[in-house]
C-alpha cells in the first residue's frame, strides 16, 4: 500500500505543526478537486489546515474524499470555497478559468496550477503566439487577487510521495512565479510546510519557463537543478513546437 504509506509519512510530518496551530488554523479553498487538488488537500489536512473542496460536478460528488480527509474538510460550491479560503488553489482545466468566481477572491492569494494543453483546452491565440501566459490570463480574470503560479510541474502522486522535512538532503524543489512579493513569501512558507524547497522564478510573465515541454516540467529536481532548468527553458517557437 505505497499510497497509504506516503500519506502516513506526510501526516506525521505535519502533526507537530497541527498541534501548535490551534485556533490560528488557516483554511485552504480548492476550486477543482481532481488529481492535483485532492493531493493538495491531503497535504493541507496533514499539516493542520482546514480545506473546503469544490468541483464542477457538485459537492455531493466529493463525499468519498471528504470522508477520507476527515473533520478538517468539507465540500461546497466553488463560490463558497473561494469565500472560505484564506488561500485558494485554482486547479481546473485552463479552458474553464473564466468560471472562477471573482468577487470572493478579491485581495486573496490565489495559487494557479494550470497548464495549457490545446488538445484538451482548445486553442488560445494569445497563448499560441506567446503574448501572455496561463497565469497572466488568470490574473487578468482576477484583477484584485494575488496570483502565484505553483504546483503545475509536479505529478500529482509526487506531492505526497516526495514531501520531505526542511533540511533534508536533496529535497525536491518547486518553482513559483508571481507579481506580488508578499504573496510569494506566503506561498514559499506553505510549500516549506508541505515538504518542498522553493525556487522563485520571477513575475508571472516568466512563468512560461515551467510550462509543458520545458526542462523542469515533470522531473524531480533540487533547488539548484531547478534553477538551471528554468534558465535553460526556451519558448515554444524557439523550440520549434
Amino acid at each position: 500500500m505505497p499510497f497509504v504509506a506516503n500519506f502516513l509519512v506526510v501526516f506525521l510530518l505535519g502533526r507537530e505543526l497541527a498541534s501548535v496551530r490551534g485556533r490560528n488554523m488557516k483554511t485552504i479553498g480548492l476550486i477543482g478537486s481532481g488529481h492535483i487538488g485532492s493531493q493538495v488537500a491531503r497535504l493541507a489536512v496533514a499539516h493542520g489546515y482546514n480545506v473546503v473542496l469544490s468541483n464542477s460536478r457538485g459537492p455531493e460528488t466529493l463525499a468519498a474524499l471528504v470522508k477520507e480527509l476527515g473533520p478538517k474538510s468539507r465540500a461546497a460550491s466553488s463560490n463558497e470555497a473561494a469565500q472560505a479560503g484564506d488561500i485558494v488553489v485554482v486547479t481546473l482545466p485552463l479552458k474553464n478559468y473564466r468560471h472562477v468566481p471573482v468577487a470572493p477572491l478579491a485581495g486573496k492569494i490565489v495559487i494557479d496550477t494550470n497548464n495549457y494543453y490545446p488538445d484538451r483546452d482548445g486553442h488560445f491565440p494569445e497563448l499560441d503566439s506567446e503574448s501572455t501566459t496561463t497565469s497572466e490570463l488568470l490574473q487578468s480574470h482576477l484583477p484584485d487577487s494575488k496570483v502565484v503560479k505553483a504546483f503545475n510541474h509536479i505529478y500529482a502522486a509526487a506531492l505526497t510521495g516526495d514531501a520531505q522535512p526542511a533540511g533534508s538532503k536533496n529535497r525536491r524543489a518547486l518553482a513559483i512565479f508571481g507579481d506580488d512579493s508578499n504573496a510569494k513569501t506566503t506561498v514559499t512558507h506553505l510549500l516549506d510546510e508541505f515538504g518542498f524547497d522553493t525556487v522563485d522564478g520571477g513575475p508571472l510573465k516568466e512563468s512560461w519557463r515551467i510550462q509543458r515541454d520545458t526542462p523542469g516540467y515533470g522531473p524531480r529536481r533540487t533547488a539548484a537543478e531547478l534553477q538551471k532548468d528554468l534558465a535553460a527553458a526556451t519558448r515554444y517557437k524557439q523550440a520549434g513546437n
